[in-house]
């Protein structure tokens, strides 16, 4: 038996069990407490629920996550040995200030986030020993005021982040490498060339300091910069200092009280990439807004009340022929007309907005001659004009596809003068005297548009561009009036590690489109939204969790109620019960004013009895029965009366019979004597 043999096997086989077994343990040994190390230079502790920073770090660590740890205070003993950290990440926590020299034996930093803490001042050696700092993001904080030399030593400074402060003031920036600055939501003047020194500067963001202009002599001086954003400000029309920066390729105008675009504000910019016009109350774009932005790859338009009438008839063809990205379709939708309203731009067909009917278009290119004839074949709503006859074979446009439209060039040789020739792919072609023609075409094509064979002939198709629209990874199931089930389960699927699930859904059909969030653990796959309106369109949109929004972690679906059973069957009883009360309330009107002129009509009759009763008697000369003593049977307005037995006495005798009559059954009669007095 070879015993040295046996102890060699075994030896081979259990000293790599025990490097297996000895490495979690020896990262354990260097990881705090309530955080997860997946390697020594990689520290992750987050929630850890503790008002300092751990202790006993690694001396080797390079990346030291501290995020939401409810941390108070900070001191310089916190990080002294840490000579190889390059990320220290302090955002969503609890300071209120940074003590001078806090970081000072980082000598190694190059990103500090102190994000969304409540910090109120930054003193004048805060940042000390931070030699090579390239990202310092002070954003979502309480600060009042920054200290003039706060970022003195900062030379190699290429992100700062200020914006969702209290500042007032903004100190002078020498940072001659910095490439981002964002100033946003502050309460800071309009900045000016004495306040920013950074000639690299690529990005800035001045959105929601309440600008209604912009220093020309700032973005002049800027010939660097490619992004500019001045959203959410008091801006009425684009500055006219935004077309000294003829370099930009990006620019946001959102939210800001415009109303209207006008084309000599933005002719000059043409290297534009990115354009954002959302929440401008546009109506429309300017005539020849499409020439405008050659390179120009994304638009953005949502929230505006976008008129759709034929004159807009050409954005959905256009999008589709540069292909182009819309941002936020599903909120850049129609408002008017009334049978367009609600639905999204993008989506539309040409003959959705209402145009008369056109004809549809196929381009035969005559290139021996340089000479490019358009023939059109009439559609069955439009009589074919005698000159259009020598178009054998024409195109036939599909139902609801919009004909394509082109602009003349001005020193192009066209056959007919209102329309300019085609490119092969949606390009366009520019044709210049004593020169040969060329073509601009789109991303990925290279043809050109005019040929140089002798007489030949090319009949040039127009593709039409298609899009199949991904499966959302949020499903709705099934819906009432009043609740939306939502089946989440594709969402949790495909992103394993999200904490948790935010939910955003909007009312797309009611006047009251604000955004309603929730957010849910991921355990609930399937969750049923409730309270809903009937009858109602939403959009519904899905995102992590207490994560910042990435490409590919949104998903976004639509669902509607259904129409309530109660309002349905309740509709026509209420239509005519305010039939009935209408009729109700004006046969009541009738009525009074009736009784009214009843009333006036009779008081009227009373008024004028009553005048008359009261008349005063002539007091002329007596009649021939007064002087007789005898008055007449009226007596003080007063018609004679019959006694009662009188009456019973002409009853019993007749007609015939005569009665005497006596002084006392006439009180009218004034006479008491029954002699007749003697006037002489």
């Amino acid at each position: 038996m070879d015993f040295c043999g046996d102890v060699t096997m075994e030896a081979a086989i259990f000293f790599p069990l025990l490097l297996l077994i000895q490495q979690p343990l020896a990262l354990n040994a260097y990881c705090p407490t309530d955080c997860s190390c997946a390697n020594p230079q990689s520290i992750f502790c987050s929630e850890r629920l503790s008002p300092s920073v751990p202790q006993e770090l690694p001396r080797n660590v390079k990346y030291l996550y501290l995020f939401q740890n409810g941390i108070e205070a900070l001191s310089s003993e916190d990080f002294s040995g840490l000579d190889q950290l390059e990320m220290l990440d302090l955002s969503q926590n609890k300071l209120s200030e940074l003590p001078g020299r806090a970081f000072e034996h980082l000598a190694t930093l190059r990103n500090l986030d102190l994000s969304s803490n409540q910090i109120t001042h930054i003193a004048e050696h805060s940042f000390s020993g931070l030699a090579i700092l390239e990202r310092l993001y002070l954003f979502d904080n309480r600060i009042e005021s920054i200290h003039p030399a706060a970022f003195q030593g900062l030379e190699r400074l290429l992100e700062l982040k200020l914006q969702k402060n209290l500042l007032t003031v903004l100190p002078e920036l020498h940072l001659p490498k910095l490439l981002l600055l964002d100033l946003s939501f502050n309460r800071i003047p309009p900045p000016g060339l004495s306040d920013l020194s950074t000639p690299n500067l690529e990005s800035l963001k001045l959105a929601g300091l309440g600008l209604a202009t912009l220093n020309e002599e700032l973005l002049r001086n800027l010939a660097n910069l490619r992004e500019l954003d001045v959203s959410h400000n008091q801006l009425h029309v684009v500055p006219q200092a935004i077309s000294k920066a003829r370099g930009l390729t990006g620019l946001n105008l959102a939210a800001n009280p415009m109303g209207k675009l006008r084309r000599e504000d933005l002719q000059d910019l043409t290297s534009l990439q990115q354009l954002d016009l959302s929440a401008l109350k546009l109506l429309g774009f300017p005539e020849g807004f499409q020439d405008l932005f050659p390179r120009l790859v994304m638009l953005t338009a949502a929230e505006n009340p976008f008129n759709c009438v034929c004159e807009l008839a050409w954005l959905p063809g256009w999008l589709q022929s540069r292909k182009m990205s819309l941002g936020q379709p599903e909120k850049t939708r129609c408002h008017f007309p009334p049978r367009n309203a609600g639905k999204e731009l993008s989506s539309m067909k040409f003959l959705d907005f209402g145009c008369p009917a056109t004809t549809a278009a196929s381009s035969i290119i005559i290139s021996s001659t340089a000479k490019l004839l358009l023939l059109t074949t009439p559609s069955e709503a439009t009589p074919a004009p005698p000159e259009l006859l020598p178009s054998d074979k024409p195109s036939v446009m599909a139902d609801g596809d919009a004909p394509v439209t082109f602009q003349p060039s001005p020193s192009s040789t066209v056959q007919d003068p209102t329309v300019a020739p085609l490119c092969p792919n949606g390009g366009a072609c520019q044709l210049e005297p004593q020169a040969p023609s060329e073509c601009t075409c789109l991303l990925g094509a290279s043809e050109s548009c005019c040929e140089t064979q002798e007489e030949s002939l090319e009949v040039v198709e127009i593709p039409t561009v298609t899009s199949t629209p991904n499966k959302p990874d949020i499903v709705a199931r099934e819906s009432t009036s009043t609740a939306i089930q939502l089946d989440l389960h594709r969402y949790v699927d495909a992103r394993p590690r999200i904490r948790g699930i935010r939910l955003t859904y909007w009312n797309l059909s009611g006047p009251d489109k604000r955004p309603m969030l929730l957010n849910l653990p991921t355990s609930y796959v399937k969750y049923t939204l409730r309270g809903l309106q009937p009858n109602s369109t939403y959009y519904i949109c899905a995102t992590p969790h207490g994560e910042p929004s990435a490409e590919g972690q949104n998903s976004c679906t639509e669902a509607s109620t259904t129409i309530s059973q109660q309002h349905l069957f309740s509709e026509q009883p209420i239509k005519e019960s305010h039939m009935t009360t209408a009729l109700a309330v004006t046969l009541a009107t009738v009525l009074v004013v009736l009784l009214v002129a009843i009333i006036m009509g009779v008081a009227c009759y009373l008024h004028r009895r009553r005048e008359k009763g009261h008349k005063e008697p002539d007091l002329g000369e007596p009649s021939p029965l007064e002087l007789e003593g005898v008055k007449p049977f009226m007596d003080n307005g007063m018609l004679l009366q019959k006694h009662p037995e009188i009456l019973a006495s002409l009853a019993q005798n007749g007609a015939e019979c005569e009665i005497p009559l006596s002084p006392e059954q006439f009180p009218g009669n004034n006479n008491m004597a029954t002699t007749k007095p003697s006037y002489f």
